[in-house]
């Protein structure tokens, strides 16, 4: 069973940044891919950024592109969304997911594809 724990929401400014952490607990997280999907009010949940289990390979959403950066150290089994430029749209809550099943150490857009999830952590960016 993995547990996933995100911290480092917030409000900020337009044009500010925060970094989100997704804290892992068990072994499979460390060899898996590790996603990050957002969900604002009214809206359905989207992804956002995906790394593989090396974190050699990375995947995101065209409107974070150059903007967010997602890395992980599987020493502390931790995986980091670093946000620049923040935007208001870029408001919601934001989760972090783990992959599971054959595919699992590599990174993919599709919700369906992560298995365990965290409870989020609200990201509030103002005009």
């Amino acid at each position: 069973q993995v547990q996933l724990v995100e911290s480092g929401g917030g409000l900020v400014q337009a044009g500010g940044s925060l970094r989100l952490s997704c804290a892992a607990s068990g072994r499979t997280a460390s060899n898996s891919a590790v996603g990050w999907f957002r969900q604002a009010p009214g809206k359905e949940r989207e992804f956002v950024a995906a790394v593989d289990w090396s974190g050699g390979s990375t995947l995101y959403l065209d409107s974070v592109k150059g903007r967010f950066t997602i890395s992980r150290d599987n020493a502390k089994i931790t995986v980091y969304l670093q946000m620049n430029s923040l935007k208001p749209e870029d408001t919601a809550v934001y989760y972090c997911a783990v992959r599971k099943g054959y595919y699992s150490a590599y990174a993919s857009r599709r919700n369906d594809d992560y298995a365990y999830w965290g409870q989020g952590t609200q990201v509030t960016v103002s005009s």
